[in-house]
């Protein structure tokens, strides 16, 4: 419906554009937009609870809110609840650890992949999301020396085939989060990667946070982000939202994840790169509460308002 039509139909003056900004700003034509998601704390019975979760929020997208072995129908009602609500469901969470160095444990993960895709491609989600792993023996997500060697490239490179030919989705596809110890862990490292899979399905998840490795970057980090969708645009599937802060009273940096509006990430370059593509989710994660998520999505959708981002 068009602005004139819906104000005319509500009979809402200026006065009420006024009082409800959210609500006509999403009915003015060819506005810039992202769409903003988080977890929700609130139990939910079935997938109308699980939307209104998301909209009572001002949220416009959700991860996947079941796991695989989920049954089918409620897969399928979910789906179709939050297409009518105009909801995206971003991304399954498959955090697991494909190159572990205990070969039971990199059998399992892959196997969790493998699932985490096909509920993915079956719920319509963007992506199905995990990072490349790690040869670290203690810890699944941690750094090691082996991480990013030319022989552990050419596993990562294996072990997503294997994933995506396991499964060959037709509509979602697997992405890899970037981190600071393991590839990718650059806009370079991930072009790479894409070029080597070379499998239409693989994506880009994009978290500029965990690209940012150095006080050079940190500085400059609106520059590194413009690169990031500069060079990574069209593969990118889903995005999340942390920020950053470096410690300024120590002589070893030390770069430390915080909530969104208590670091210095550009948010304002992310909203306004993230904005010329098409309807790619920002999901914010890593808070303790719901009143946390509520104060970030604030700071975000303030950010989104100076840059004239409908958020």
């Amino acid at each position: 419906m068009k602005r004139r039509s819906y104000l005319a139909t509500m009979g809402i003056g200026l006065t009420g554009l006024h009082m409800a900004p959210q609500i006509l700003m999403a009915k003015l034509p060819n506005k810039p937009y992202v769409r903003l998601g988080g977890p929700v704390f609130d139990p939910f019975e079935g997938p109308e609870d699980w939307v209104e979760s998301l909209k009572k929020r001002g949220y416009r997208a959700g991860n996947c809110p079941v796991n695989p072995g989920a049954d089918e129908k409620l897969i399928r009602d979910l789906e179709e609840t939050a297409r009518k609500n105009d909801v995206v469901i971003a991304e399954v969470g498959s955090w697991s650890n494909p190159i572990s160095p205990d070969p039971q444990e990199a059998t399992l993960a892959i196997e969790k992949c493998i699932a985490g895709l096909q509920l993915a491609d079956q719920i319509g989600a963007r992506c199905c999301v995990n990072i490349s792993g790690s040869k670290n023996p203690e810890y699944w997500a941690g750094p090691h020396k082996d991480n990013m060697t030319e022989a552990v490239f050419d596993q990562v490179v294996e072990t997503t085939r294997k994933i995506i030919d396991a499964v060959k989705p037709g509509r979602s596809c697997f992405a890899l989060e970037a981190m600071p110890w393991a590839f990718p862990y650059s806009t370079e490292t991930y072009l790479k990667l894409l070029q080597a899979i070379d499998r239409k399905s693989f994506g880009v998840h994009l978290d500029p946070v965990n690209m940012i490795t150095s006080p050079q970057d940190y500085y400059n980090n609106g520059k590194l982000i413009k690169e990031m969708f500069s060079v990574l645009g069209p593969h990118i599937k889903s995005c999340h939202a942390k920020d950053i802060t470096l410690r300024e009273d120590n002589y070893i940096p030390q770069l430390d994840e915080i909530r969104p509006g208590l670091g210095s990430l550009n948010y304002g370059v992310f909203l306004s790169e993230l904005a010329k593509l098409k309807d790619v989710p920002l999901i914010m994660e890593h808070l303790e509460s719901d009143e946390e998520y509520q104060l970030a999505a604030d700071y975000i959708r303030s950010v989104g308002q100076s840059v004239q981002i409908e958020i």
